[in-house]
């Protein structure tokens, strides 16, 4: 117990350090963003008559990393951050659903003061489509490819190119358009 209490004040005290710089280097990094865009890797047919599609570059995610500043070169950032994407289905009896894990690694250049530009990889692991005992649910390779970034302030504009390729060998274009929000603590 005494030993949790030392590790967690030694924790504090190196965040407080970090709030006493004029310069904060190393920031927590929070995002959410929404995409869409890819290939169809499913179409969910509704008793009513319509129909959805779940598209592979399509979702929801929320991200927490870290941001790191050079001090001797402040236009240039790089981010680094882990998230949990999601869609779903508007079915109300089935929870059909993809998810992956996506990972982003990306360098900025600050233009002007709230304008910036970014590029970097994205990877997603773990990809799944869960068709919740309606059909078969399909798992995926793991996969990467580029991503870029306009932004200002905290809001961007995104695009990743990459393709997922299912177990069963067929490939999907999991390509995407999205809008990002990204804030870092402190401030």
């Amino acid at each position: 117990m005494k030993s949790t209490i030392f590790v967690l004040m030694l924790v504090c005290g190196c965040f407080q350090g970090l709030y006493a710089q004029e310069v904060r280097p190393v920031r927590l990094l929070l995002a959410g963003a929404l995409e869409l865009g890819g290939d169809e890797v499913a179409e969910i047919f509704f008793t009513n008559g319509s129909s959805q599609s779940v598209n592979a570059g399509q979702g929801g995610s929320l991200f927490v990393g870290g941001q790191f500043q050079l001090p001797a070169v402040k236009p240039l950032l790089f981010r680094a951050a882990v998230g949990f994407k999601y869609v779903t289905t508007q079915a109300e009896n089935f929870n059909i659903r993809m998810t992956r894990i996506p990972l982003h690694f990306t360098a900025h250049y600050v233009i002007a003061e709230d304008f910036h530009l970014g590029g970097g990889l994205a990877l997603h692991q773990n990809i799944k489509f869960k068709a919740d005992g309606l059909g078969d649910d399909l798992p995926f390779e793991a996969a990467s490819g580029p991503r870029i970034e306009a932004g200002w302030k905290g809001l961007a504009l995104t695009y990743t190119s990459m393709t997922y390729t299912a177990e069963t060998g067929n490939s999907y274009d999991a390509g995407n358009f999205g809008i990002s929000y990204t804030a870092t603590l402190p401030k």
